[in-house]
């Protein structure tokens, strides 16, 4: 009767058992942090989720010699209790009755795994909770569950949960490479803050021996193996961890990830990033004296698209600005952006040998009107566009622009190459925008300029390796191919760089410069068919550098980035596209000539986009090219550098009207007077009336303009000597 009342009693302690709940942070995975990894491999960060770095392993990762030793350190007895050692328990007791405190615990892997995961208070009613609960685990999980379990949410100290996270922090090496003296170390540290080996290395070693000791005494190790592991040297690693490539990596983190996960391979190829990061770091002490104090460097691999390098400060631990990523930072665009320009206008019809008039010139803006200067504050006259481009030539490129398509086209061209800092309007912007007047991001100008290495191809930047990459043709490949051609002729650029400035290369390179006012950026940004480089030098807080340009400041970093990627990754050329032909034509005119002419110079041409050819009205009696009227100031200025191959023309020409241009748009600001007068200028003629008849034209000494009202205007001027009539058309709108 008795024996079956207790058979009754232990069923239904069984059965009720079941009815206890098991923690619910033990039936889910524990959280682990975020290791990033390198295109190669190479471990750059691990990012700690919840304050801790956790990385979980299965018991088959774990070798026997590092479970002898966590055993050793815990519960000897692990597998062969149910959940509570009892004979550890009435020892504790013992031991705590005969000291009058507690000497010595007697919890379990169980019971201990049990409290990890339902932190409560240490009362005598919670330990029986935990206990009870910790039979009911064993009774629903095998020991290899509840083991696994445990080695993965112990905590090792210094923010390490977990074998995997204590024995990468402690020894940089998996767990499956420990030694009997590292796993019995590890096995020593959880429980006990004050065995911080990097704050007390002796009490640690000393608890490391003891783990040791018990291991010999379990029969875990043979008196060689005791010894052996007892006088080996531990090689720990300094506090601290992982933390290369530190702007890229948090510019990893804050690109959106669907599904969780413990691994990122990313796109970057750190031993090329540390290259970079030194170049970076030894052009900016070059150039300390000028004040310049930092930078920033990208380098996409233009077939995928992957951000294979980014540097985004000089130090990135420097106080106040160095965590300041400049590979992301918005900064104004200067030049940069001409290029896009010029593809505009290649696509509706112009050619590398069309030629603008580098000649001062107001263009119409909302505050009235808009005279850009060159660099140099230098006009060159008649340019064809190859020079005016390679060498970045400030007032053609806003005519270039004027004549494909204004402000609207080169922002909707823009923001498809991935420019996504331009959220203005385009007339907010106007024709300043060719020029930079807006915000730009090094690393999507550097993407953009990749599109153009891919002859049209537009691909988005990454930089997780698996992150999806769809492509985009928005050009015509032949005619990207004529802007890189332009943009790798170290001879166009001469006019304004010279013949060996740092964008001079001994292989084909396609580049660009660009310098925003006062000099507090420059931006040098270039490319071949297989990287895309883009260097952004300047100060985070705005201030000026002294005299320092793309071509000096930005130029001599991309130059050398290009020369390691050349030697060490291989750079090549674009092949002539098959349409492409070779013609002669006048440097002045952009007209054909004859291939015998030695005044011709060889340009590249689309047979449907050739010039039309020279005839005589494009010289004077002794052949000197006939210049138009707008040529008139600049003709009779000390810049003319070609009085004796040029005539002006302006007695038999027609009167040109300069401003307004025909088409062009003013928007009125009520709050701003100057915006209400639109200037009048008009170059060929002597004695002017201008007249409109929706607009009220005036005169003053030196000056003549037409009151600005909303709609659609005509505007017609007459040279009240010669009789010669010109007219010019505008839009106005208001605010």
């Amino acid at each position: 009767m008795a024996l079956a009342t207790v058979a009754s009693l232990l069923i239904a302690a069984y059965c009720g058992l079941k009815l206890v709940p098991i923690p619910p942070a033990l039936l889910r995975p524990p959280i682990q942090s975020i290791a990033l990894l390198d295109r190669n491999g190479i471990p750059l960060r691990e990012a700690r989720v919840a304050e801790r770095f956790s990385r979980e392993l299965s018991l088959d990762e774990v070798p026997r010699h590092v479970i002898d030793a966590i055993l050793a350190a815990e519960d000897k007895r692990f597998y062969r209790h149910h959940g509570i050692d009892w004979i550890a328990s009435v020892r504790a007791l013992l031991a705590g009755l005969r000291q009058g405190r507690i000497v010595s615990g007697a919890s379990t892997i169980t019971q201990q795994l049990i409290k990890i995961s339902e932190r409560r208070p240490r009362t005598l009613r919670a330990k029986f909770i935990e206990s009870l609960t910790a039979l009911r685990l064993e009774q629903a999980w095998s020991k290899d569950q509840i083991l696994a379990a445990y080695l993965n949410r112990l905590d090792f100290g210094n923010l390490n949960i977990g074998l995997a996270a204590a024995a990468d922090y402690y020894f940089g090496k998996p767990v499956s490479d420990l030694s009997d003296a590292e796993a019995a170390f590890l096995a020593g540290l959880p429980k006990n803050p004050r065995l911080n080996p990097h704050v007390a290395p002796d009490a640690a070693r000393q608890r490391q021996e003891t783990v040791l000791r018990r291991m010999r005494d379990n029969g875990r190790l043979d008196l060689a193996r005791y010894e052996r592991a007892r006088r080996e040297s531990l090689a720990l690693r300094p506090p601290g961890r992982r933390f290369r490539a530190p702007h890229f990596v948090e510019l990893v983190l804050q690109q959106p990830i669907e599904v969780p996960r413990t691994e990122l391979k990313t796109t970057l190829d750190f031993r090329l990033n540390e290259q970079v990061e030194k170049i970076l770091r030894e052009r900016l002490a070059q150039l300390r004296e000028q004040n310049v104090r930092n930078g920033a460097v990208v380098v996409i691999d233009n077939a995928s698209g992957d951000v294979i390098a980014l540097v985004g400060s000089e130090n990135y631990f420097a106080p106040a600005t160095g965590q300041v990523n400049g590979a992301w930072a918005q900064r104004s665009a200067g030049s940069a952006l001409k290029p896009f320009t010029y593809l505009l206008a290649l696509e509706r019809g112009a050619t590398p040998a069309t030629v603008v008039a580098d000649v001062r010139t107001s263009f119409p803006a909302a505050d009235g009107f808009y005279r850009p200067e060159n660099y140099n504050r230098r006009c060159y006259g008649p340019v064809r566009y190859r020079t005016a481009l390679a060498s970045s030539l400030n007032i053609p490129a806003v005519k270039v622009l004027l004549a494909a398509g204004g402000p609207s086209a080169l922002h909707e061209r823009l923001r498809a190459c991935g420019l996504t800092t331009l959220d203005r309007a385009p007339e907010i912007y106007g024709l300043g925008l060719t020029l930079g007047n807006c915000e730009g991001r090094l690393l999507e100008m550097t993407n953009a300029y990749a599109s153009l290495a891919r002859l049209g191809e537009f691909r988005p930047w990454r930089v997780l390796s698996d992150s999806p990459s769809s492509a985009r043709q928005y050009s015509r490949p032949e005619l990207v191919w004529q802007i890189a051609d332009i943009l790798s002729d170290n001879s166009a650029r001469t006019l304004a760089f010279g013949m060996n400035s740092a964008l001079r290369f001994d292989y084909p390179v396609a580049c660009k410069t660009g310098t925003s006012t006062d000099f507090r950026d420059n931006w040098t940004i270039g490319f071949t068919p297989e990287f895309s480089v883009g260097v952004w030098v300047g100060n985070f807080d705005g201030s000026p550098m002294r005299e320092v340009s793309g071509v000096t400041g930005a130029g001599p970093i991309l130059h050398t980035v290009f020369d390691y990627l050349h030697a060490n990754y291989g750079t090549s050329w674009y092949r002539t596209p098959p349409q492409i032909v070779e013609r002669n034509v006048h440097p002045l005119t952009g007209k054909l000539v004859a291939d015998s002419d030695a005044r011709g110079v060889r340009e590249k041409f689309l047979p449907d986009h050739l010039p039309p050819a020279e005839t005589p009205a494009d010289y004077d009696a002794t052949g000197n090219v006939q210049l138009g009227p707008e040529y008139a100031d600049w003709f009779d200025s000390a810049e003319n550098g070609l009085r004796s191959q040029t005539v002006l023309a302006l007695a038999r020409g027609e009167l040109r009207i300069t401003s307004p241009l025909p088409g062009s748009v003013y928007v009125v600001d009520p709050d701003v007077p100057s915006t209400r007068r639109i200037p009048l200028v008009v170059n060929g003629g002597s004695r002017m009336k201008w007249e409109s008849e929706s607009l009220a034209c005036q005169s003053e000494p030196g000056a003549d303009f037409a009151l600005a009202a909303e709609g659609e205007h005509r505007i017609v001027v007459t040279d009240l000597t010669s009789g010669r009539r010109a007219e010019t058309w505008i839009r106005i709108r208001s605010l």
